[in-house]
């Protein structure tokens, strides 16, 4: 296994996936990220602004 270079889906941009995350990643039973860090991020921070009023 070695890093991989993933094309982000949200702005394009290429990010390294690298080994240690893809160990983490794998462990976890997560799937291979599709959006680079900052758009993760990102989008996180949209999803807890967008939640449920009281």
């Amino acid at each position: 296994m070695g890093d991989k270079k993933i094309k982000c889906i949200d702005c394009n941009k290429d990010f390294i996936f690298t080994e240690g995350e893809q160990q983490f990643f794998e462990e976890k039973g997560y799937s291979e990220p599709i959006r680079c860090k900052d758009c993760r991020n990102k989008r996180k921070a949209e999803k807890r602004t967008s939640g449920f009023r009281r």
